[in-house]
């Protein structure tokens, strides 16, 4: 969901060690990686099928949003291409969720008495109601973080928010919060309708999910663009009247069940530990989601594809994870979680690594994880001297709103790849333009060789430093990164304070 995510007011200084050689001398292992790495970077550089296979399912299938039969089409179409690879241990992991599908929505501006209405191109953002029609003053929220509403918390009771979708001209230090989060906020406030603005100049529209939690939300919240928004900003500073909005919207939500893919390679040494590679397959419905979030999940079903020609068999066992109902609100990697939590194995899981929107990159992400910085700088070092074009820019930030998500919260150590994306293909997030045209068949080649490099090293180490978090553990850290305010926005807060 790549996404808005939350970084810390701080970023780890790293010891400065300058090669794998001397490294090694923490991680001797680490020495065996090489052969492996250039194994792996010869293999995808001569015969990488991301690209391919991903064009060839933004035909076949379309787009990919959870519960619709392009959905569908999309888990079997993963399923069959792992089964080409020579993956016998391949499952469905099925979950019911509730599944929400645009229908009709208008949106109309219009003073207080007078007929002189305007029509604005609009888009609802998922999760509104199934039927809503709301008129009300519109407030401009502006930014629409926390303070931002509390300095309007008299004023918004029964009217519509305005609201950014990103920060326009953001303070020094200011954070932003996910657009769900600005939903739920507005609904705290008594709004009646929420009226996000795109920041991205092209009369884009986005689209996303406006719910916190994954399920309807009692208010109609929408999306209009950038020069919808500076239009009705400027009629709002012109009008003497008090500007109102008309929202009429229909939308169709029922239960289905989706189903997660996981292919399973076990392990030779330790079976009963796992690493799991997951990125989200679905997408939404404006386009093919080739970016978002095609360039992970195909990225991780050619990973998979790398390890079975190599006949690669690592000391853990690797589980590659295709996550349906991440864009509704990480529903297939809540889904995986509570059944490993049902049954007892979430411990078994030594490591999440999560690609999502991950792209041509060049550094590993810690996340916020400090007892594993010198054996992920091992790592990258190793990578670069297999590929020097890997740069190994070391991060240790930690996030949310994607898949790692629920397996961060139970205190599992997750990483990263630092990638990054061109600002044109930034600009069609979660918009009707995110198509294969964007991908970059290069840079998607590049982010298999180095997450199989990464993933290889895990599921092969002798030791892994980091371990499962403690519930108090989980709660510091998650308070060291900053990361208990928009928790407790999304309810998903769980300690008493």
């Amino acid at each position: 969901m790549a996404r808005t995510f939350y970084v810390p007011r701080f970023r780890l200084v790293l010891l400065c060690i300058g090669t794998a050689s001397a490294l090694t001398a923490f991680y001797p292992g680490t020495l065996s990686f090489r052969k492996a790495f250039s194994r792996i970077n010869a293999e995808v550089s001569e015969h990488s099928r991301a690209y391919e296979t991903l064009a060839d399912a933004s035909q076949q299938v379309g787009h990919r949003l959870t519960g619709s039969p392009s959905g569908a089409r999309a888990e079997t179409y993963a399923f069959n291409l792992l089964a080409s690879y020579g993956f016998k241990e391949i499952r469905y992991e099925p979950f019911e969720v509730e599944s929400w599908m645009r229908d009709t929505v208008t949106l109309a501006i219009v003073p207080n008495k007078s007929d002189n209405f305007r029509d604005v191109p609009v888009v609802a953002l998922a999760h509104s109601p199934v039927e809503a029609h709301v008129q009300g003053e519109i407030v401009d929220v502006g930014n629409g973080l926390e303070g931002d509403f509390a300095a309007l918390k008299n004023k918004l009771k029964g009217k519509v928010a305005l609201v950014n979708i990103g920060l326009a001209a953001p303070t020094q230090g200011a954070r932003n919060l996910h657009r769900s989060e600005k939903t739920a906020l507005a609904i705290q406030y008594g709004a009646s309708g929420v009226i996000m603005v795109n920041l991205v100049a092209g009369n884009v529209l986005l689209t996303g999910t406006a719910s916190v939690t994954g399920k309807l939300i009692p208010i109609p919240s929408v999306c209009i663009s950038l020069e919808s928004g500076q239009a009705l900003r400027a009629w709002m500073q012109e009008e003497p009247q008090k500007l109102h909005a008309q929202i009429h919207m229909t939308n169709t939500s029922r239960k289905i069940r989706a189903r997660n893919v996981v292919a399973t390679l076990r392990g030779s040494t330790y079976p009963d530990e796992k690493i799991i590679v997951g990125g989200h397959l679905d997408s939404w419905d404006l386009a093919t989601g080739a970016i978002d979030n095609g360039i992970g999940s195909f990225a991780i079903m050619d990973i998979a594809r790398t390890f079975k020609a190599l006949k690669l068999r690592p000391k853990r066992t690797v589980e590659f994870v295709l996550f349906m109902g991440e864009e509704q609100g990480l529903l297939g990697s809540r889904a995986m979680v509570e059944k490993l939590k049902r049954s007892g194995e979430l411990d078994k899981v030594r490591y999440m690594m999560n690609l999502d929107m991950t792209n041509d990159p060049t550094g590993l992400n810690a996340f916020g994880r400090s007892d594993m910085v010198s054996f992920l700088n091992t790592i990258g070092e190793t990578m670069k001297e297999v590929e020097p074009a890997f740069l190994n820019q070391m991060e240790n930030q930690a996030g949310l709103h994607s898949d790692h998500q629920p397996f961060m919260l139970e205190g599992v150590p997750v990483v990263g790849m630092n990638g990054h994306l061109s600002r044109e293909v930034l600009d069609c997030y979660h918009a009707n333009c995110d198509r294969i045209n964007l991908v970059n068949a290069s840079q998607l080649k590049n982010t298999v060789r180095y997450s199989s490099m990464l993933l290889y090293a895990l599921a092969d180490s002798d030791d892994i430093p980091a371990h499962r978090q403690t519930d108090t553990q989980t709660r510091d850290y998650l308070v060291t990164q900053g990361l208990r305010t928009p928790l407790q926005i999304a309810n998903e807060w769980r300690w008493k304070e």
